[in-house]
């Protein structure tokens, strides 16, 4: 198709617990991102609750779609194409962004256009420095840890992947031992920064080569620690054991992507997803390519966490490449992004 660069697409995103919208031009220049999130809603039960998201997200997406249609000072029939998130992600919460995409798409007469989340996250990165190719990205969030190698816009091909919990899955269920509260990877952060990882916690490189991902082991060490502590009577510093815990998760993360980018001779290494708001990860995968003479991406915060410019500026892409849905388009989520 003739590709029309100055293109207006309506990003939708309500994979989790944040409704959001958002208008993009051409795919890098983002008029209005309007995010609501329910993270206070769900502090009190300490993680998201599905139901009350979905409703939650029932209450909010007109009000988000209207207000980032404001915001980028443009009327419902200047948008070319409704991008919205198809998976993975909570299977209630998706089916209100993809019946609000499909709804406002059949009023216009454009196309609605699926997306991948964690693609969005990758072309989170194309909103602040345009994609290079080839490149690998990291991927670190609440349900994902993975290393993903794109030789050209919209091909995705896994490198690594975890193999029981996500990194940000691991901080979590980490802050809870500590009896921290919800969220708790910003919580385990907080305390890291005023501790020094004096505790010896394992790192699971698993066998030579791979650059897959194991982080449970880890919880467990961090658990059976505490335990020891409490049936000795020694006090257990927290700080100090947040410090050993996130950097025993850093170090394996960064080193990967390290590996990663030299395998495969990338020309750039972006990190995307939720825990990319981390700062010890960004300072200390910013150390690390500047040693290895690696170009490195990272997204500013309001840029990590989920939005619908992400899922807007992945979506044009595909959008030009002929993607579409159609009626039947329907909430996936196991959806994945590569083959």
């Amino acid at each position: 198709m003739e590709k029309k660069t100055d293109c207006l697409v309506l990003g939708i995103e309500t994979s989790c617990d944040e409704t959001s919208a958002s208008v993009v031009r051409g795919g890098k220049e983002v008029l209005s991102n309007v995010v609501s999130s329910q993270m206070d809603l769900h502090r009190r039960f300490g993680g998201v609750v599905p139901e009350v998201a979905s409703r939650k997200h029932v209450e909010r997406i007109t009000y988000v779609i209207d207000q980032a249609l404001t915001d980028a000072k443009v009327t419902k029939k200047e948008i070319d194409a409704v991008a919205v998130t198809q998976g993975p992600g909570l299977v209630g919460a998706l089916l209100v962004g993809v019946a609000a995409a499909k709804a406002f798409a059949f009023a216009q007469g454009i196309p609605v256009v699926p997306v991948h989340h964690i693609a969005g996250h990758i072309y989170g990165n194309h909103l602040v420095t345009p994609l290079e190719f080839p490149l690998v990205s990291l991927v670190v969030s609440g349900g994902h840890t993975e290393l993903i190698w794109m030789p050209e816009h919209n091909r995705f091909e896994k490198l690594g992947k975890t193999r029981d919990d996500a990194a940000g899955e691991a901080f979590d269920k980490v802050a809870r031992l500590l009896n921290l509260p919800y969220p708790g990877g910003p919580q385990i952060e907080r305390l890291a920064t005023q501790g020094t990882p004096q505790y010896d916690l394992p790192r699971a490189w698993l066998e030579p080569g791979s650059l897959d991902f194991s982080f449970s082991g880890l919880k467990s060490a961090v658990m059976m620690l505490m335990q020891k502590k409490k049936q000795k009577g020694e006090q257990l510093n927290q700080e100090d054991l947040a410090a050993s815990f996130q950097d025993a998760v850093l170090e394996v993360l960064v080193e990967k992507s390290i590996k990663a980018v030299k395998d495969t001779g990338a020309k750039r290494l972006l990190l995307a997803g939720g825990v990319s708001a981390n700062s010890g990860l960004r300072i200390r995968l910013k150390e690390r390519c500047e040693e290895e003479g690696i170009e490195l991406t990272i997204p500013p915060l309001e840029l990590c966490t989920d939005n619908a410019a992400m899922i807007a500026a992945a979506g044009t892409y595909q959008y030009w490449d002929g993607v579409r849905g159609d009626s039947t388009l329907n909430a996936n989520p196991g959806l994945t992004l590569t083959s």
